[in-house]
């Protein structure tokens, strides 16, 4: 991977910025049924609205837009549009067969965009990381009360959906890849094994960040792993970094990232939401709210690379990012 050398090099001089969220970045363009359909697929004959993946075909110019207001904020590292870019997500549109092209195309806005920042200042390199979604099926539990023995979706249906996937996002020039929003470590497993079959086949190196998601208060992730738990379950791989985002603001993250930072050697990423969702669904958290609390990530000395989560805007990713300058990354520890 050719942007590695330049990746670990930032990484061990300051504390990187991830980008905020793209849905709710996307939500403010107020796109209809048709804006979704595009011309491309304007005779399609399934609703695909709410399908913010397949706007990387046909509104572009709005991803790029998206994704030039998080640089223009300080991020170092932009997410590909891509969460829910594998067949499994896709057949609720029927667009199985574009999961290649999506990803592949999600790829090549993002490093356009990356690119061109970096240009400006070769000082502050930008990368882009292929955003691989938990899917909407999980392998550890039954959707069935009834029946809890049963599995809506095999190891081996999940590790050929996340290799397509991971495939067409390298393809498109992506540095890194993400798996992200882990509410279910065996689905996280798939897809980290279809990565490794990748480093097999291509004799690459691949930079991997697996974020998972603590669900509640009780501490778990929804499949009922603790974070120490989640941490052991995922670190038989090389690993950029381990970390957590979604569910929970800023504040309520900051036990569980210690539990990672005090007991792994990779770097220890984190993107919460913008606070807790209020009645409406929405997030009211303030950027100058959301780095205060941040600002107990770094005086902890607990994070390497930081962004945002659902809720969160460009202002709160410069918020973040001005705070978070003034001080060091975490150390990486040695296990013997």
């Amino acid at each position: 991977m050719k942007n590695s050398e330049q990746l670990y090099k930032a990484l061990s001089e300051r504390i990187l910025i991830l980008d905020g969220a793209m849905g709710t970045m996307l939500q403010r363009y107020k796109f209809e049924e048709e804006d979704y359909h595009g011309e491309r697929f304007k005779d399609w004959e399934h609703p695909v609205k709410g399908n913010n993946d397949l706007l990387s075909l046909t509104q572009p110019q709005a991803i790029e837009e998206v994704h030039r207001k998080y640089l223009e904020a300080g991020a170092d590292i932009i997410e590909t549009n891509t969460f829910s870019g594998t067949t499994i997500a896709m057949a609720d549109y029927h667009m199985e067969d574009l999961v290649y092209e999506l990803n592949y195309e999600s790829a090549k806005i993002a490093r356009k965009a990356c690119d061109e920042y970096t240009a400006q200042n070769p000082d502050k390199p930008r990368f882009v990381a292929g955003s691989i979604g938990p899917t909407n099926r999980t392998a550890s539990l039954s959707p069935d009360v009834n029946d809890p023995g049963y599995r809506a979706i095999t190891f081996e249906e999940l590790r050929v959906a996340y290799k397509q996937q991971c495939e067409a996002l390298l393809d498109g020039g992506s540095d890194i890849l993400l798996v992200e929003t882990i509410f279910d470590t065996l689905n996280a497993k798939a897809a980290l094994f279809a990565i490794d079959e990748l480093q097999d086949e291509r004799g690459i190196k691949i930079p991997i960040m697996v974020s998972g998601t603590i669900t509640d208060a009780s501490g778990r992730t929804l499949s009922g792993q603790t974070a120490e738990a989640f941490l052991i379950s995922v670190s038989h791989l090389n690993l950029l970094s381990v970390g957590f985002n979604c569910a929970l603001g800023a504040n309520q993250l900051t036990p569980y990232l210690e539990t990672l930072a005090h007991n792994s050697e990779f770097y220890i990423s984190a993107y919460p939401n913008a606070g807790l969702p209020n009645a409406f669904g929405k997030y009211d958290e303030t950027p100058e709210d959301m780095a205060s609390q941040v600002k107990e990530y770094v005086e902890k000395g607990l994070i390497n690379i930081i962004g945002g989560c659902c809720g969160t805007t460009p202002e709160h990713i410069k918020a973040i990012a001005d705070l978070v300058a003034q001080y060091p990354p975490r150390k990486l520890k040695e296990f013997v």
